[in-house]
């Protein structure tokens, strides 16, 4: 059941008919953060440790292929376009 079917009157409210009192409205947008903080779930120091390495470890893969595509396309490049008998 949705916020908007066990009260009613906010449903109509809803619909675009906002509040004219800006403080009003300042008051629901904190009211709403805070209740969407209480949902967040803090991980565990094992878990957190576990993300981090795994995020470590993935961008150390990225920076390996990055540092290979490059040397690759670099070398591609040196042999396709220099002239042998003037080096670079």
């Amino acid at each position: 059941m949705s916020a908007s079917q066990q009260h009613p009157e906010t449903a109509e409210r809803g619909r675009g008919e906002g509040s004219s009192n800006p403080f009003l409205a300042i008051g629901l947008f904190i009211r709403q953060v805070i209740a969407e903080l209480k949902k967040v779930v803090v991980p565990t120091r094992k878990e957190l440790v576990v993300y981090s390495i795994t995020v470590l470890c993935f961008v150390f893969a990225m920076i390996l292929l990055v540092f290979g595509l490059d040397f690759a396309f670099g070398w591609l490049a040196r042999f396709t376009f220099v002239v042998p008998d003037q080096g670079l």
